[in-house]
């Protein structure tokens, strides 16, 4: 349960009447709305009529979130609302995100006077978080029933999620980067200084001498029989299949003990030549499970996924991709794709996933080594696609949304035709701003939530 602190905040001799009415009805919608989510506010008891309007009420209020160790702020102007107050209590909490709105005004009091003007207090405190340099989202004005209202806020919660799975995030190299792919190397220290994370080495000797270990036993067989159910596997062997589950399995204790948000695989060619499979299947199936598997030991890919993952409160999971070749008839039209690691939850409807050989590696390794991919088409839908990256310390995130279409030809690896607005400025966008071939693909438009979220974490949006 995430949990957000509200602070009505109210300005005397503004109609207090009217700003404990509006204090309620945020209350009320953000409840009645927006599932997930435990919201934290000053009582009644607390302060006068529940709101922040001085001092006094800003350090009740900031010790009463401390206590709850809330994970968003949202900062509301019930009437003009306190400027001074407002600060006080995001200076408490700069560190985590915050929103801030206004209310709508309502109607002029007999003698024409106004119980409101929230828009000028709200600008106040805007100009407050600007000058100390506290990083706030800019909701709106808005009564507390209306739809952008209840969306601003449902985008927020998504937000503060993500940020705070993303902060502090624990992520598996299993194994050294591909040595021809200096393109996924990283520098640990930047995301430790960064973003508080940890790189959590395992042990490829280790990994596999869990697996050659692992007994086939009665969990080994469910999965076995829940892939023959969902899979197309008269390509393979029982004995491919136990080995596909037993690396899902020993990953996935891993990530449980080391409390592990995801995993940069060496996916070529040491599993290959040690276990006898591709790892591929495997950590599609660890993606759909919510433990996020990016190839080649990219590590920024892994992150890149994490964020999107949570940024959809852990309702569907994204697709590890390469960017790769634009559409021989549409122009504006790229190929979305990978070796056959696609969570089968991606699936599109008529489709049954192959379990087949490394389209690349099976002619080089030996076929009988380069079992466990799974090939299929995605399904069709709004998509968007990001990818982290980071230069001289820098982070940048590139995002940009497109249609997966159907296609009718059979192609091997897992694919999708994905269509944008303009390809030709997406392909200069990924060349000139050094991003790299791998990126994460998603279902759904989260383009605002993507840019909301690098704005807390400190990375630079580039956006096509």
């Amino acid at each position: 349960m995430l949990k957000i602190g509200f602070v009505p905040s109210h300005r005397s001799p503004f109609n207090k009447d009217w700003a404990v009415e509006m204090r309620k009805r945020t209350i009320e919608s953000i409840k009645g709305n927006i599932e997930g989510v435990e919201l934290i506010y000053p009582e009644e008891d607390l302060t006068d009529g529940g709101l922040v309007t001085n001092e006094e009420d800003a350090q009740k209020t900031v010790k009463l979130f401390k206590k709850n160790n809330i994970q968003g702020l949202i900062i509301g102007t019930m009437t003009f609302g306190e400027e001074l107050p407002n600060i006080t209590i995001a200076e408490a909490f700069d560190k985590i995100p915050i929103l801030i709105f206004g209310t709508r005004e309502g109607p002029f009091t007999s003698d024409g006077n106004r119980k409101s003007d929230s828009f000028c207090g709200t600008i106040s405190t805007a100009s407050g978080l600007t000058r100390r340099k506290i990083k706030f989202d800019f909701g709106g004005i808005y009564f507390p029933e209306e739809e952008d209202f209840i969306l601003d806020i449902k985008r927020f919660v998504r937000v503060s999620t993500a940020y705070s799975g993303f902060m502090g995030a624990r992520v598996g190299l299993v194994g050294p980067r591909p040595a021809p792919f200096e393109t996924c190397a990283i520098n640990e220290v930047n995301l430790i200084e960064k973003f508080r994370q940890r790189i959590v080495p395992v042990n490829l000797l280790k990994l596999y001498s869990d697996i050659n270990s692992m007994k086939t036993d009665n969990r080994v067989a469910e999965s076995v029989n829940e892939i023959k159910k969902s899979y197309d596997y008269h390509l393979v062997s029982d004995d491919i299949l136990f080995k596909i589950v037993k690396l899902e399995l020993v990953l996935s204790d891993y990530a449980r003990e080391e409390d592990l948000s995801g995993y940069g695989i060496q996916c070529w060619t040491s599993i290959q030549e040690e276990i006898g499979i591709s790892p591929c299947m495997s950590m599609g199936r660890l993606t759909d499970k919510g433990i996020m598997c990016a190839c080649e030991v990219d590590i920024h890919g892994v992150l890149t996924m994490i964020s999107q993952y949570l940024l959809s409160l852990k309702e569907t999971v994204p697709h590890f991709i390469d960017w790769t070749i634009q559409n021989q008839e549409n122009e504006d039209t790229l190929l979305a794709w990978h070796c056959g690691n696609a969570p089968i939850s991606l699936k599109c409807t008529s489709c049954k996933p192959l379990i087949n050989s490394h389209s690349i590696l099976g002619e080089q390794l030996g076929y009988d080594k380069s079992f466990g991919t799974a090939e299929f088409q995605l399904k069709e839908g709004i998509v968007t696609i990001s990818r982290l990256v980071e230069y001289d310390g820098k982070f940048k995130m590139l995002i940009t949304r497109g249609d997966a279409i159907p296609d009718s030809r059979s192609l091997r690896g897992c694919w999708k035709w994905i269509k944008v607005s303009n390809l030709k400025t997406l392909y200069r966008t990924i060349i000139e701003e050094g991003f790299t071939h791998h990126a994460s693909l998603i279902f759904g438009d989260y383009e605002k939530e993507l840019t909301a979220f690098c704005k807390f974490t400190g990375i630079e949006v580039i956006s096509v």
